[in-house]
């Protein structure tokens, strides 16, 4: 699956709520607004999306309650049947599927946690996490086995005989995301899964996610009502409101260039220095002097060096390769706050 070849591609997606909305959408005039649709007697709980997944890439749908996060994630899943528009998965069709193949790809191939942790009270860390395998029919041996590599992938050895109610709300989570990667799932949904946490515990939980990714390259679509979440895991970003996609891009990008008001609001209370990176601030066909930065470095990371050098523009290199220089005045009005 290569970049022109996204693992989930989305066109055009409608999912209206009301009476008989496959009626609705046939006479709907064309750029109707959402109150519109409403006044209609409908819900558009999403409005003419079009976004692609890539293979390994973590994508975040980040908007306010109501605004069709979790609708998208679910007609990407088709555990909503969309209205409108199309949706592959791996180039297959979804809306076509019969619903026997349609329960085997969400078997083979989706993972999914959610903030509920849905942990089975009566059963042990172990046998909640080996519990997909057991209705898979996989024999006790081979269930036990997975279960102790994802036990220990994230963090929980020395647990594995524990009840749920014996754990942190952190562990809890913990055990539901090791439950979804028991049966190694190529796409992984993740529906606010740390928003029950309190800060401290979610911070871990970001950092061991950030971490498993790494190991695993999942492709991940990640909702969250919370932008500073949404910064710091996503590779891009699909700001919702309304049921549209407002923007979706890099998080460098958005906080650079909001493409709405909606957006500008999100991006003005954010330390933009602790997102940009030196990367996207490199023109290529400039030519910098000295010793070159780290493509992967933010402008907060480079704050002293950027006060105290003189050079106008810095050479920039991502894997060892020079691939152009940073305007340092650029750089130092991102981290003065002079950018906007």
């Amino acid at each position: 699956m290569t970049a022109d070849n996204p693992v989930i591609s989305c066109k055009n997606v409608w999912k209206i709520f009301g009476p008989d909305p496959e009626t609705f959408i046939k006479s709907m005039p064309e750029g109707i607004s959402f109150d519109e649709i409403r006044a209609a007697g409908y819900i558009a709980g999403v409005k003419d999306v079009s976004i692609d997944v890539h293979k390994g890439e973590m994508l975040v749908i980040m908007g306010l309650s109501g605004s069709g996060k979790s609708t998208l994630v679910r007609c990407f899943s088709r555990l909503h049947d969309i209205t409108g528009g199309t949706i592959t998965v791996e180039g297959q069709d979804i809306m076509s599927l019969s619903e026997k193949d349609l329960i085997e790809l969400r078997r083979s191939k989706m993972g999914m946690v959610f903030q509920s942790f849905g942990l089975l009270p009566h059963r042990t860390v172990l046998e909640n996490i080996a519990f997909p395998l057991e209705m898979r029919g996989q024999d006790k041996h081979t269930r036990r086995e997975r279960a102790l590599e994802v036990i220990k992938l994230v963090g929980l050895e020395g647990r594995e005989d524990y009840f749920p109610r014996e754990l942190s709300g952190g562990q809890q989570q913990r055990v539901g995301i090791a439950r979804s990667l028991a049966i190694e799932p190529d796409i992984w949904f993740l529906d606010e899964p740390f928003s029950a946490l309190d800060p401290l515990i979610r911070k871990e939980m970001q950092d061991e996610f950030l971490r498993l990714q790494q190991l695993l390259n999942k492709t991940i679509v990640f909702i969250t009502h919370d932008f500073d979440e949404a910064l710091r895991l996503a590779d891009r970003i699909a700001i919702m409101k309304d049921g549209a996609v407002e923007q979706c891009d890099t998080p460098d990008q958005i906080v650079l260039h909001p493409a709405t008001e909606y957006v500008r609001k999100f991006t003005e209370d954010i330390d933009k220095a602790r997102v940009v990176h030196a990367g996207v601030l490199a023109q290529a066909q400039a030519v910098g002097e000295g010793e070159p930065q780290d493509s992967r470095a933010t402008v907060h990371d480079m704050a002293r060096m950027l006060v105290n050098d003189s050079r106008e523009f810095i050479p920039v290199q991502k894997n060892g390769t020079v691939i152009g220089a940073m305007p340092r005045k650029d750089a130092l009005d991102i981290l003065l706050g002079d950018n906007a």
